[in-house]
């Protein structure tokens, strides 16, 4: 069975982003939503059981900058669309922000 997992990290302090919103979309339909602990994972996957197709995480990254005092953030919410193709896969869609830049990629 796949399943979808995601963590924030905070390169320009160095540490997990806790407190990020994070929404995820197939299509039109919000499938879930959940808030990053304090090692900047959710508590539980994104999505479990997965199906093949196009999905969106959104993360309100500009919210949780503001929170932290980098009042001068540029980013605001950072949409990251990939697409599912294997269905029995562990698919992990990490999120890297600063205030002014952000990265990802596929983890493990």
């Amino acid at each position: 069975m796949g399943r979808l997992t995601t963590h924030v990290l905070d390169t320009a302090a160095g540490k997990p982003a806790a407190g990020v919103r994070i929404e995820l979309f197939r299509g039109t339909a919000r499938l879930a939503e959940a808030v990053t602990n304090a090692d900047g994972r959710t508590d539980a996957p994104m999505a479990a059981p997965l199906e093949a197709g196009n999905y969106e995480l959104r993360f309100h990254a500009g919210d949780y900058l503001r929170a932290s005092g980098q009042d001068d953030a540029f980013l605001d919410i950072v949409p990251i669309r990939f697409r599912v193709a294997d269905a029995d896969a562990h698919y992990h869609v990490p999120l890297l922000i600063s205030p002014f830049a952000y990265s990802t990629y596929r983890g493990s």
